[in-house]
């Protein structure tokens, strides 16, 4: 399996990621000098990791994958969540006050309520905080729930999902190590990781089985006239293709391939752009985002990433929504902020989040 090889892609990820590797820093490998690593172990580990428009379907080689959805029908009633970040709290406000569960009680399980509502997750449930398998947990058994209730749930991947499959564990609390502790790998690349840390990476890396879950997980999709992603999309995603790049990520997560697609870790891919989430969106970017909208049959699109401490807000005439308002405690956001589009109305849902 070689889950490490994105170490050899020239972006200024990679080289980040190297030079930690190079300095021993990267969380979790247990390196022992600079020295050790920045010769032959640096080498060892990086040689042994990494049109779909409307959104149309491609017809493409198999990557060995299952298929992952890209386009779906547009909902009666749609909400989007942004990024959760390991705040089990936060995430259950959140889907309550889209009316997709009831608030539990104590110790409760929270059942899915929201009969045919259609919910979109965007993306980064992990890191920063400590209740990533609750929320893991909590999101795969709302997905199967919704479906049998004739809604859905659709969850994307963010850059912190792709972050841990590629063993970047710097945001990953003392906690979020301790409650993998039980999963297991014979694999030679999680023995490389300190004790404390393998089974993290025995859950994450691809083919563990988190990163399987992962893999179901799609990084852009569009439902009705509505585009979601996590950063955003721009027009060389589309040329790319969609379903392709959902399709190989899905893929290299399962450890079928030995790479992700370079989008996944270059700084204008569609879970690391910021372009959309800057405080003033410029005309340029508002011109660019018409181009994806238009490519799509698309009249909004939604993304993550970028925390708006103000809560959910509009750009370029209403047609850029920005949901990232750090739900988690990480963040300190005083209370949930959840966007509604119901008959083609925008609304901005808010609600309280104690602490």
């Amino acid at each position: 399996m070689n889950h490490f090889r994105f170490f050899q892609q020239v972006n200024p990820f990679g080289a980040l990621l190297i030079l930690c590797l190079s300095l021993g820093c990267l969380s979790g490998f247990a390196c022992t000098s600079k020295k050790e690593v920045s010769s032959k172990q640096s080498a060892s580990i990086a040689s042994s990791v990494r049109k779909g428009v409307a959104i149309k379907k491609k017809k493409q080689a198999s990557s060995g994958a299952p298929l992952v959805n890209a386009s779906f029908p547009a909902a009666s009633r749609l909400v989007a969540i942004g990024d959760l970040h390991g705040d089990f709290n936060a995430t259950v406000r959140a889907f309550a006050l889209a009316g997709a569960i009831q608030l539990p009680k104590g110790q409760e399980v929270p059942h899915w309520v929201g009969a045919e509502l259609v919910v979109v997750q965007t993306g980064d449930q992990l890191d920063r905080g400590d209740g990533e398998l609750k929320i893991l947990q909590f999101l795969k058994r709302m997905k199967q729930e919704a479906k049998a209730a004739g809604g859905a749930l659709h969850v994307l991947n963010g850059n912190h999902e792709t972050m841990n499959a590629m063993g970047d564990f710097r945001y990953v609390t003392p906690a979020g190590f301790r409650v993998f502790t039980g999963t297991t790998s014979d694999s030679p690349l999680v023995q490389r990781f300190k004790t404390s840390v393998q089974g993290r990476a025995a859950a994450f890396l691809p083919g563990g089985p988190w990163a399987v879950e992962l893999a179901k997980q799609p990084l852009i999709i569009q439902v009705g006239a509505v585009l979601f992603a996590h950063g955003g999309i721009l027009p060389a995603h589309l040329a790319y293709g969609v379903a392709r790049l959902n399709q190989e990520t899905s893929a290299w997560l399962l450890s079928k391939k030995s790479k992700p697609p370079a989008l996944v870790v270059s700084p204008d891919g569609p879970l690391w752009t910021r372009l959309y989430g800057s405080p003033v969106v410029d005309a340029k970017a508002c011109a660019t985002l018409s181009k994806v909208l238009e490519k799509t049959s698309a009249q909004l699109m939604v993304v993550g990433h970028t925390v708006q401490p103000g809560g959910v807000n509009f750009a370029c005439s209403r047609k850029l929504a920005r949901i990232d308002v750090g739900l988690s405690a990480h963040y300190s956001a005083p209370q949930v902020s959840i966007l509604e589009i119901e008959q083609g109305r925008m609304k901005v849902i808010e609600g309280p989040l104690p602490r």
